[in-house]
This record gives C-alpha cells, sequence and structure tokens, in this order.
C-alpha cells in the first residue's frame, strides 16, 4: 500500500533556508604573512538571512569578510576599494574561476586565492 508521507530523499522546496557552507581556502605565498604562514584556512560559514522571497547562500565576500576578521588586512590584498576583485588576484571556487565578490559559495568546497606572476 503507497504511503502519503513525503520522499525523505526528495529536494528541498525552494523556500527553504541555506545551508552553512564549509570552505577550505587555498593562500597563494604572498598573502601567507597575513595568516601566520597558513597555507590553507578551513572556514564555516552560517548562511546569510535570506532576503525576502529568497534563498540565499554564503558568498565569496562572506568567505573574504571572515578571513579578514581572523586575518585582519587579508581582504585589502584581495578586494579594491571598488570592492572587485583585484586585477592581480584571480579566485577559484572548486577549479572554476570566480568573476564577481556575489558569486554563491557551494554548500562544501575549496577556494584557491591565486596572486598573478608579472615580470618582464
Amino acid at each position: 500500500m503507497p504511503s502519503n508521507a513525503p520522499d525523505p530523499r526528495a529536494a528541498a522546496p525552494a523556500h527553504a533556508s541555506a545551508a552553512a557552507a564549509t570552505l577550505r581556502v587555498l593562500i597563494p605565498g604572498l598573502l601567507r604573512s597575513y595568516t601566520g604562514g597558513e597555507a590553507v584556512v578551513e572556514l564555516t560559514l552560517p548562511p546569510p538571512h535570506p532576503p525576502p522571497g529568497g534563498l540565499a547562500a554564503p558568498s565569496v565576500e562572506t568567505a573574504l569578510r571572515e578571513l579578514d576578521r581572523r586575518h585582519p588586512g587579508l581582504r585589502f590584498r584581495v578586494v579594491d576599494e571598488q570592492g572587485s576583485i583585484r586585477r592581480h588576484i584571480r579566485i577559484f571556487l572548486d577549479g572554476d574561476q570566480v568573476r564577481g565578490l556575489d558569486t554563491a559559495l557551494p554548500v562544501a568546497g575549496e577556494m584557491m586565492i591565486v596572486g598573478a606572476l608579472s615580470g618582464g
């Protein structure tokens, strides 16, 4: 006899609250003076308050602010005064380049900050 109980494997409804993000952040050598030499920083970011009618997830900005809270000065080396990723910095989430700080984070993943090499 079929049950009317909901399938526990079904996806959460769109109005459900977002989950916390667990992020492994790889820090390049040029920024390790801010992290006390740490090459990897583990972050657990709580979900932000969702906007009315929408689902919110922690963003790259959320992660950078948490990094800066723990390691003051680091965010300024990654983000310029206009709130954009600096020209000589690249950020990757699970191997894909991030274009903006509003990019949502996966529930679990890896963020890599890379400093561009230059010379002549």
